[in-house]
């Protein structure tokens, strides 16, 4: 991602791709999200206001089929999944987009547009009614793709999700823009001059971002997944449709694997924020890695890199505890931050990360080695009050909500009876089964501190 300069120079207007509300959404999705957030949190940090629009997807293929196999209306299937995402997000510390428009929400808006392409030659309509996008219409089709088109076969590669259907086109390589109703939609329809139907899935993103954001704006986002062959549909039915440039800029954050493989349900590896939970791991420790790894690098997530993302959250919280107690200050939230606009002294390092293309996982490294010095107890409060907000700059950068190494937390009972089951074996002098259970907690994630009347578990 190259530097991004808002147009007006006050207000950064940037769009991005939202979930297909048909399910819960993974771990994959969530990695995306979190570096949308991680980039708006450093631009308005910065000193930029922002404007960010993200769409909800609540009609295609996926939402239609699965809404009818539960016997559910589409929009009370969809609503009930675009609250599970909403609740994900905030469990993650996500800043809510200023605008979330839906597909089903702006159908007028889609229609106006596919008119539009027809009314300038740039789309048509077929015998079953469905209109199409002409590709050889538009000469920069592939551009950011990179895509020869001498060579390209479009036939095989433009073939996606929205586009699996066999409709009369008059190139294999035009994409869909209005679907004509089928038996297999059931009541899931919409009226248009070219007879009832549904929006194409790529039409969606082109009506909302040209409403909420105009011809021209900053910047668009999603997972590189998406650039082809949707953002290279995006473009150009809003180009030839609306004119402009539609996106000055363009933001792909890349795949997420798990333990080196690519996520599958017929690999059991398509964890959601619930089953992590479920898991013992906490929100914190998820976004923690996602926020932690670059966004032009695979993640490769796997479950030891949540303990380890544990561990370092409690190592960053015992330093915010620190520094809070000898600030004796009020606490600095991210809305005072973006007021204030601080300078990041002693983390201006890890900021100049973050400002450097987003290299999180540099930023980081930058932290710790900063804070490994520092001795807060030491400082004279008003120092600590100055550190503490520096500090602060940074963790709100990334989002990371501290937890407190100190707070009671809420122990597992297989957890707690191991912990019991250690404890007997130390009291009865039993050092090897004491080292075993010891070293199951550990794989679990767990620590177990001795005192001399008890013993006290943390997350690891």
């Amino acid at each position: 991602m190259k530097p991004v300069q808002a147009e007006d120079g006050k207000q950064l207007r940037f769009y991005c791709c939202g979930p297909t509300v048909y399910a819960a959404a993974h771990i994959g999705n969530f990695r995306t999200f979190v570096v949308q957030d991680v980039f708006r949190r450093v631009v308005e940090l910065g000193g930029l206001r922002t404007k960010h629009v993200r769409n909800i997807t609540d009609v295609d293929d996926k939402t239609i089929r699965n809404s009818q196999a539960q016997g559910m209306p589409l929009q009370e299937y969809t609503a009930k999944w675009t609250d599970k995402f909403h609740a994900d997000c905030a469990a993650l510390n996500c800043l809510a987009p200023h605008v979330e428009p839906s597909a089903v929400g702006h159908i007028a808006e889609q229609l106006d547009i596919v008119q539009k392409l027809i009314d300038k030659g740039h789309a048509y309509q077929s015998e079953d009614g469905s209109v199409y996008f002409r590709i050889s219409s538009y000469a920069d089709y592939g551009r950011l793709a990179h895509l020869d088109r001498q060579t390209l076969d479009l036939g095989k590669t433009a073939e996606t999700r929205a586009d699996v259907d066999e409709y009369d086109k008059d190139s294999v390589a035009d994409f869909v823009l209005w679907k004509a109703r089928r038996p297999e939609d059931g009541p899931n329809y919409w009226d248009s001059p070219w007879g009832q139907g549904r929006p194409g899935w790529h039409l969606e993103c082109s009506a909302m971002s040209h409403k909420y954001l105009g011809d021209t704006f900053d910047l668009h986002s999603g997972g590189v997944d998406l650039v082809f062959p949707h953002h290279e549909n995006e473009i150009a039915q809003s180009r030839c449709a609306c004119g402009g440039e539609s996106a000055r800029h363009w933001f792909h954050v890349t795949h997420l694997l798990v333990d080196g493989a690519k996520m599958s349900k017929s690999l059991g590896n398509m964890y959601t924020l619930d089953q992590l939970q479920e898991m013992s791991y906490t929100p914190a420790a998820l976004r923690y890695v996602l926020a932690s790894a670059y966004y032009r690098r695979p993640l490769n997530f796997t479950l030891a890199g949540m303990k380890d993302a544990t561990s370092a959250l409690n190592k960053l919280g015992r330093f915010d505890k620190e520094l809070a107690k000898a600030a004796a200050a009020k606490e600095p939230t991210y809305r005072d931050l973006v007021k204030a606009h601080p300078e990041p002294g002693a983390f201006a390092a890890a900021w100049a990360s973050l400002e450097d293309d987003l290299n999180t996982p540099e930023a980081l490294g930058h932290v710790f080695s900063a804070i490994k010095g520092i001795k807060p107890a030491e400082l004279p409060a008003q120092e600590a009050a100055a550190l503490w907000q520096q500090f602060r700059l940074i963790m709100e950068a990334l989002g990371l909500q501290l937890p407190d190494p100190d707070a009671d937390i809420e122990v597992p009972e297989d957890i707690k009876a191991i912990a019991d089951e250690r404890w007997a074996a130390r009291l009865a002098k039993d050092w090897a089964k004491a080292d075993e259970l010891r070293g199951r907690l550990a794989e679990l994630g767990w620590g177990m501190k001795d005192g001399k009347d008890g013993y006290k578990l943390a997350k690891i």
